[in-house]
């Protein structure tokens, strides 16, 4: 996975439900895992903007519902720091659901901003997004 480029505190723990901003089918989903992530032993593993997730749908069309998918983190409440020096916080913690393991997304739009380190590290997410922030 790509570096990106801002000092990202992580913000989701293990468990946490977010909203799926995406028009993919799923409202509300719980953070079951973090893909390709590393930590010392017996300690937990959280999620940070730009995350490869998977995620377990809580809430949301009836087929959807119970099963688990690959997402990313699009936006996160907990403040994080550019390298430009700004600190950057989202009003909510959010997710878009991916379609396969190349990052191409399962929905069409996605409603609200996403953070410029997604389109960093995921161009596909970042291009069905309203705007980029």
């Amino acid at each position: 996975m790509k570096a990106i480029s801002a000092k990202v505190t992580p913000g989701l723990n293990l468990g946490s439900t977010v909203i799926a901003s995406d028009n993919s089918g799923a409202k509300i989903v719980k953070i079951v895992s973090v893909k390709k992530s590393k930590a010392k032993k017996g300690k937990q593993i959280n999620a940070k903007i730009a995350d490869w997730v998977k995620v377990s749908v809580k809430r949301g069309i009836p087929d959807m519902k119970g099963k688990v998918f690959d997402a990313v983190v699009i936006r996160q409440k907990k403040s994080y720091r550019r390298l430009t020096g700004e600190r950057i916080a989202f009003e909510d913690n959010a997710i878009a659901i991916l379609k396969d393991e190349k990052g191409n997304p399962k929905g069409t739009q996605i409603k609200g901003p996403v953070a410029r380190e997604v389109l960093e590290r995921w161009p596909q997410v970042a291009k069905i997004a309203q705007f980029v922030y």
